[in-house]
This record gives structure tokens, sequence and C-alpha cells, in this order.
């Protein structure tokens, strides 16, 4: 078993419970950690035997231009999607809006989930 992570994904999005975040939206960064036996690619060499890092960040980049209220649902679809569309076994979502419109001085706030085969 083996990791492929991607850090630090910056994306502008529309998320959130109020009217006016679907209209002006706010910055977000997503986390991704993926769990696969990359044993094969690790002796074929060959992408199809991996987790495409350029598919996992197009997944997360289109799920996350499709408005929510919630993190937790956006988590949600990015995972049903890479365990469905590639070979991870495992994988953890961590979601965070920065700057979010909370009435203080907040740097992130972040929601975290996984999901495994």
């Amino acid at each position: 078993m083996g990791v492929i992570r991607l850090r630090n994904i910056r994306l502008y999005a529309y998320h959130g419970c109020m009217e006016e975040e679907g209209k002006i939206g706010s910055e977000y960064r997503v986390d991704v950690k993926v769990k696969a036996d990359l044993s094969l690619a690790s002796e074929t060499d060959r992408l199809q035997d991996t987790v495409d890092y350029v598919t996992l960040h197009r997944i997360v980049k289109e799920e996350m231009a499709i408005r929510s209220k919630l993190l937790e649902t956006v988590a949600k679809r990015i995972i049903d999607r890479v365990l469905s569309e590639l070979t991870a076994a495992k994988i953890e979502v961590e979601i965070s809006k920065l700057n979010p419109p909370i009435g203080g001085d907040v740097l992130s706030v972040s929601v975290a989930i996984q999901g495994r085969k």
C-alpha cells in the first residue's frame, strides 16, 4: 500500500449557507490523501497502473465547481468519485474555506472526511 497526496489545491468557489456566499464566492484550499496499491506501478512504470494525480486534481476541481451549502457535501462527492473512478482503496479529503465570513479574524474553517472501498 502506498500514498499519493495532493496538497494545497487552491480554488475559488461559491459554497456556503448564506446567499451572499453563492454570489461573491470565497477562496478554498483542498488537501487529498489517497491510499492505493502502488506496487504494480513501481514495477511497470506505467501511468495506468497507479492513481493518476492529474485525474485526481480534475475531480476535485469539477466537484468544487458545483455549489453546495456544506463543505461536507462537497467532500463526500469528491470521495465517491475518486473511489468509483480510480484504483484508490482509501481517501481522505480536507476542504478549508479561507477567511470565512463568521464575524471574526479566522484564517480558515475546515472539514475532513474519509472514505474507503
